[in-house]
């Protein structure tokens, strides 16, 4: 994605080489180990190989939710020191009503908008993440995410 043009539609990241290629790899090496399993028939070493590739499924997952695990708490720290600039004093009060979740969905926003889609999010108690980033208008690419 060139640097500069980023909306709701187009701000998924992808890293190829590990979203396709490595999960596919990991993906066929798992079926591969249970064909292996019935064709070579019940044996210790043909069942650990289904269990290992099945490890190795795991941490590929665990490895892609500790990091954005890890990007969601550096975001909350991020917004909140934002919002604590960016707020009108009776707004800074509410920062702590605020999820993790509610941040994520606002970071995207610029900084003239921040302070009316935060009151819209508290008043209308827009809890997940997709719905908030769908009502940023003024969209501020981050291009560092995880």
């Amino acid at each position: 994605m060139p640097q500069g043009r980023q909306d709701f539609r187009t701000h998924p990241r992808y890293i190829p080489g590990f979203h396709f290629l490595f999960s596919g790899i990991l993906a066929v090496n798992f079926v591969w180990a249970i064909v292996h399993l019935f064709r070579a028939g019940l044996s210790f070493d043909s069942a650990w190989t289904v269990v290992m590739a099945f490890a190795f499924l795991h941490v590929f997952y665990y490895m892609r939710q500790f990091a954005t695990r890890n990007q969601d708490r550096v975001i909350r720290l991020e917004m909140r020191v934002r919002l604590k600039e960016l707020l009108p004093s009776e707004l800074r009060g509410r920062i702590g009503e605020l999820s993790t979740s509610q941040l994520i969905g606002l970071r995207f926003a610029s900084d003239a908008e921040l302070p009316a889609l935060v009151r819209r999010v508290l008043d209308e108690r827009i809890d997940e993440r997709t719905p908030i980033k769908k009502l940023v208008t003024d969209w501020q690419p981050d291009f560092q995410r995880v």
